[in-house]
């Protein structure tokens, strides 16, 4: 069976999600996550690609970290649909067994990730924010583990952090939210090599037919942006949110906000970090008016600068903020506006 134990090599294995030729940019930087790991356990780094006519990507793939890239080219596969991708990826786990399999926690991830594990009768970890190797001590077998693949993620409504493992079936699954790992700078001088796979479907896999599509680009970019003015629970008012806006206009940045805020209707959701919302990690992300509960800092703890601004002196948030300033931020913002637009005349 194949979720049992056995002696198997230690190859992290990543899926690659692209659409119409375009790497979405958490394989890459699981990529990235992937060749750390390997270089702990002297293991190498698998990319499996699926698509139509994207055999092309292998070289970015091994640049960006990947040592061998499995090419499943069917034009069954150029749409995204769960049976198809989920047979090819299933059929290649069985042949190569490998140590660990990364996907991305996005919606297609969300949905190809419970399929694959259910089939291949292994554990499964959503939406980790952390991936770390190391050594499990079961006191209840009385036996250690070495070299498991530490799965961190929050837990309990974000109240928690738990670190879980899976020391019996393999490959050791988990998706991975976007933004939370670096991808590795390109490296054209990088070689790895690059294998097409025969793609053998069933009937039943084609049962679901893609008879059209709609693509709507997203409107916020808030997870490039290199600076990020958030408002939370400490806002009053649509009126002073606008005051978030007005900063971040002349920053050059991006609005964003605390579930409170946009819970609250001053915001919508594309706008919203922390574990319900989007992984950041700007070179300044100000923070007004957030407490700073950890389910919003594990979105946003990586930023390079952080300002805090609020009235608690005691705010978690300035236990992570590199300043902090104690106020009210309907006074404390009008006079950083104030300040710019006079350094800027």
């Amino acid at each position: 069976m194949l979720g049992e134990s056995m002696s198997e090599n230690l190859d992290i294995w990543v899926f690659i999600e692209q659409d119409e030729g375009k790497i979405n940019e958490v394989s890459l930087e699981l990529l990235g996550k992937g060749h750390e790991l390997a270089a702990q356990l002297g293991s190498r780094v698998w990319a499996l690609l699926l698509g139509h006519q994207v055999a092309s990507l292998a070289e970015t793939l091994i640049h960006h970290g990947a040592d061998h890239v499995l090419v499943a080219d069917h034009p069954e596969l150029a749409l995204y649909r769960t049976l198809p991708y989920a047979r090819v990826a299933v059929q290649q786990i069985e042949h190569r067994r490998p140590y660990i399999f990364l996907i991305g926690a996005t919606p297609v991830g969300r949905d190809l990730a419970p399929r694959i594990a259910s089939a291949a009768r292994v554990g499964l970890t959503a939406d980790c924010t952390d991936l770390q190797i190391g050594d499990y001590n079961s006191k209840k077998e009385g036996k250690l583990y070495p070299n498991l693949l530490f799965q961190i993620r929050p837990a309990f409504g974000g109240n928690l952090i738990a670190t879980i493992v899976n020391p019996h079936t393999r490959p050791q699954m988990a998706t991975v939210r976007e933004g939370v790992m670096r991808r590795l700078p390109a490296d054209p001088s990088r070689k790895g090599t690059t294998e097409l796979l025969p793609v053998t479907l069933q009937p039943g896999d084609l049962a679901l037919q893609v008879l059209s599509r709609e693509v709507r680009q997203p409107s916020v970019h808030i997870k490039d942006a290199p600076v990020i003015v958030a408002g939370g629970a400490g806002v009053d008012s649509k009126e002073e949110f606008e005051l978030i806006r007005e900063l971040a206009n002349l920053l050059g940045g991006e609005v964003g906000a605390s579930r409170a805020a946009v819970d609250a209707g001053f915001i919508s959701k594309e706008h919203q970090v922390g574990q319900t919302g989007v992984t950041v990690r700007p070179r300044l992300y100000i923070a007004a008016g957030i407490s700073g509960a950890i389910q919003h800092r594990a979105g946003m703890d990586q930023s390079n600068k952080i300002i805090a601004i609020n009235t608690d002196p005691n705010a978690p948030i300035f236990q992570i903020a590199h300043y902090k300033i104690v106020g009210d931020l309907g006074e404390v913002l009008p006079l950083i506006i104030r300040a710019l637009r006079e350094k800027a005349k």
